[in-house]
């Protein structure tokens, strides 16, 4: 998977077209889905006790220290150089990872083991359409079709469709296989891993944790970049102390684990997530180097790298070794589709505040000319820099006055959406404290053995 993962970014490299880079990104994402289940297994193999988690504190930072990386070093090669050479970084890294790989002790694959192809269908499946419809809601329109949607079923948008199919698509997969595990049959994945309330809370806590980063990820960029029309790397600039916070967090927490329970853990991370989203949405301004907002962003990487590290090492200390890699598995769907959930439901509320807050402004703003008001219409409303917006507004015939009058407008409409979203994002990290009240109250020595038919 390492050399499929080095041609995706040869390709990347080299695309002549969009499809190339589709195909590139399809190949990218297979390996990584097929390569982190191995190094849970690997984990579960190698390592025992603290050294497992320790082991699986640095798997749960990976991504952190990837992110930072990918912000610093994507940044500033965008920036000075161009996105062709960021994949150049990628394949020599993919290079070196597959050198380093054949120091790794393996454990012998059951020939005897056969793989559900019935079961794959339907969560490959299911998972494709939930990906693409969260990813369009912003784009196709969360209910009614937009423009740009590629297709309508009576006017309503094709993204919620996808979500819905998905959703059923995911129900039949659990169907499936309970049927298969019922009769004796081989499965794509276990549902033993999830099969007590206390696991189901870990994969819970995992989705919101990994979609509030997604959001935040998302609006940051988002603001920095478009908003205020700055670099990529002013960018890996100021998510830098979030991403440092999530890494060192992630790698230390794991020395709390012999005096706080999970539980307590869970809970006091997710405590840290609401404050500081709810302190984020009252300090931020349209300058993200502040020391309140750096403060908040750190607060949340705190809490944001200890609950990750966490309900990981819940979901793979839960379960018995040879289940390793199903525990990766499940681990792996989890973070790519709360991604998505994140970056997807950040931009639809941020839109749809965006719509309230101008449309407000407008109805209190009288005075602001009816060709600006016609012209922005907030049909379609969307987050563009103020250069693009002031050119869009001289077409209207609009004196300079008017269209600065209604750049500060906007400029106002989209801080007080960011402002809104965060709180909303908050109040969804309070949400999760009732799962993670859900998680092990016990501390790593008093852990039972784990046990396939393990459940409440």
């Amino acid at each position: 998977m390492i050399v499929v993962f080095g041609i995706s970014s040869a390709m990347m490299i080299a695309a002549p077209s969009v499809a190339w880079v589709i195909a590139a990104q399809g190949l990218a994402g297979a390996s990584a889905a097929i390569i982190v289940p191995s190094l849970v297994a690997l984990i579960a193999e190698n390592y025992h006790g603290d050294q497992q988690a320790t082991a699986i504190g640095s798997l749960g930072s990976a991504r952190a220290i990837s992110g930072v990386s990918a912000f610093f070093i994507g940044g500033a090669l965008g920036t000075l150089v161009g996105w062709r050479p960021v994949f150049g970084v990628t394949l020599a890294l993919a290079v070196v990872v597959f050198l380093l790989s054949f120091r790794l002790r393996g454990d012998e694959g059951d020939p005897e083991v056969s793989i559900d192809a019935v079961g794959a269908l339907f969560i490959g499946c299911a998972i494709v359409s939930l990906t693409l419809g969260f990813n369009n809601l912003n784009g196709w329109g969360v209910l009614r079709a937009s423009g740009s949607a590629p297709f309508d079923i009576l006017g309503v948008s094709p993204a919620p469709v996808l979500v819905l199919i998905g959703v059923v698509l995911v129900q039949a997969f659990l169907a499936w296989t309970r049927h298969r595990e019922a009769t004796g049959k081989p499965t794509l994945v276990s549902l033993s891993v999830v099969g007590s309330s206390q696991e189901r809370a870990a994969v819970v806590a995992m989705f919101v944790v990994v979609s509030l980063e997604a959001a935040l990820n998302f609006s940051v960029p988002l603001y920095i970049q478009i908003v205020q029309g700055r670099t990529p790397f002013a960018t890996s600039v100021a998510m830098m102390p979030f991403n440092l916070t999530v890494f060192v967090t992630a790698l230390l927490v794991v020395r709390l684990y012999k005096r706080f329970t999970p539980r307590q853990i869970g809970v006091t991370g997710f405590i840290l997530t609401t404050a500081a989203l709810a302190w984020l949405s009252f300090v931020v301004t349209n300058n993200w180097q502040t020391v309140p907002t750096i403060l908040g962003l750190v607060v949340f990487g705190i809490g944001q790298g200890a609950l990750v590290t966490l309900v990981f090492n819940v979901l793979v200390t839960a379960s018995p070794k040879e289940l390793a890699g199903d525990v990766g598995s499940v681990r792996g769907t989890t973070q790519n589709l709360a991604s998505a959930v994140g970056t997807a439901v950040a931009g639809a509320l941020l839109v749809s505040l965006l719509t309230l807050s101008l449309g407000r402004a407008l109805v209190e703003r009288d005075y602001v000319p009816e060709e600006i008001a016609e012209h922005t219409s907030l049909q379609d409303p969307n987050f563009i820099p103020n250069d693009q917006l002031r050119a869009s507004l001289e077409e209207t015939g609009a004196s300079t006055e008017q269209v600065e009058d209604f750049v500060a407008l906007n400029t106002d409409a989209r801080l007080r959406a960011l402002q809104l979203g965060l709180l909303i994002l908050s109040g969804v990290s309070a949400l999760a404290i009732l799962p993670a009240t859900r998680l092990p109250d016990y501390t790593p020595a008093e852990i039972p053995d784990p046990s396939p038919a393990s459940g409440e």
